[in-house]
């Protein structure tokens, strides 16, 4: 029997890329293959030359559809068979294989925040509900808003076989956090990804939308963020090497380099209040989550363990943040014999 397959793949807007997909119907017994589609409606093309090209990278269990249908993660390629200027797994594919050896992982922990028509959910028509503080990790119809569509993302997330850690209610009302990891760069990445599409089409049904803006509701209301938890097998087992890859990404350019990069309007959320430091000073700090790197504080007990980048917004692109930081820590660690 012929089954369902939902092609997935991301676009070219800018600043921030959307998700996009398609679905198509694939014989029994055969495998997703190359598809196609019209790039000038997805910012990847113009109009005179617009076909670009779907190539699956990952399939997972449609938890959605169910039965034998598949969600297929694609990259996009120009007909020539080159990674189109879009492709950012593209770039992190390299960057990864030359640093595998230190096998680096990655948890990234995915804050966004429910809307319902113009205003985040739980924000009353025409006003403003009680300053926050006790709406993160909290209880009650009174605290909590979208519950329902969060336990139902949860599930889909399983029954797809993603490697979902856990979930939270954050510091706004509407707003949650799921976390996936630890996994490899581009595991995280992709898996990332297909969690992203998952939320958006699980609120689908219950009327609602999410979004990754970093700063949802301006005044003193917490951003969103994507706080980038990463290791080495060295980081892992040694202190020196925690304290070099915090180092290494305060040296020289690469504060300005990753901040450029860790999504759409980072310099609205990190304004050093709110659980973030300024965008434009690099810190790092045990238990700081005032810090740009915070070191856990059993990392310091232990003397091992890994880093969180806080830096990062909620909508950044997850190929982006993980070539950047494998790239970056991985070649400190490299070069101070830290491996």
């Amino acid at each position: 029997m012929a089954y369902k397959a939902e092609y997935i793949w991301i676009d070219g807007t800018e600043p921030t890329a959307k998700l996009r997909s398609k679905t198509k119907i694939i014989a029994d017994g055969a495998e997703p293959g190359v598809w196609g589609f019209d790039g000038s409606s997805t910012n990847q093309a113009e109009g005179h030359s617009s076909d670009r090209v779907l190539q699956p990278v990952a399939s997972y269990p449609d938890p959605i559809r169910g039965g034998a249908s598949l969600l297929v993660l694609c990259e996009v390629l120009n007909i020539d068979g080159t990674p189109h200027e879009s492709n950012t797994r593209a770039l992190l594919r390299p960057v990864a294989e030359r640093f595998a050896a230190q096998q680096p992982l990655f948890g990234i922990e995915q804050e966004y925040t429910f809307f319902q028509g113009t205003r985040p959910l739980g924000f009353p028509d025409g006003g403003y509900p009680a300053p926050q503080g006790s709406y993160y990790c909290g209880v009650g119809a009174d605290e909590i808003h979208g519950r329902a569509v969060v336990e139902k993302h949860l599930d889909n997330c399983l029954a797809a076989g993603l490697s979902i850690s856990g979930i939270n209610a954050e510091v706004m009302p509407g707003q949650w956090e799921f976390q996936v990891g630890p996994l490899s760069p581009l595991e995280v990445a992709d898996q990332l990804w297909i969690a992203r599409w998952l939320l958006y089409r699980t609120a689908e049904d219950f009327g609602i939308s999410a979004t990754l803006d970093p700063k949802p509701a301006k005044g003193d209301w917490n951003g969103a963020g994507a706080h980038t938890n990463f290791s080495t097998q060295a980081m892992r087992t040694g202190y020196a090497a925690i304290i070099e890859a915090c180092e290494s990404l305060g040296r020289d350019d690469k504060p300005l380099e990753h901040i450029r990069s860790y999504g759409a309007g980072v310099e609205a959320r990190l304004t050093g209040a709110h659980e973030t430091a300024p965008w434009s000073q690099y810190s790092y700090g045990v238990s700081d989550r005032g810090a740009s790197v915070r070191i856990p504080w059993q990392v310091e007990v232990e003397q091992k363990g890994y880093i969180e980048d806080r830096r990062p917004n909620a909508n950044v692109d997850p190929y982006t943040v993980t070539r950047l930081m494998v790239d970056t820590c991985c070649t400190a660690l490299e070069k101070a014999d830290l491996v």
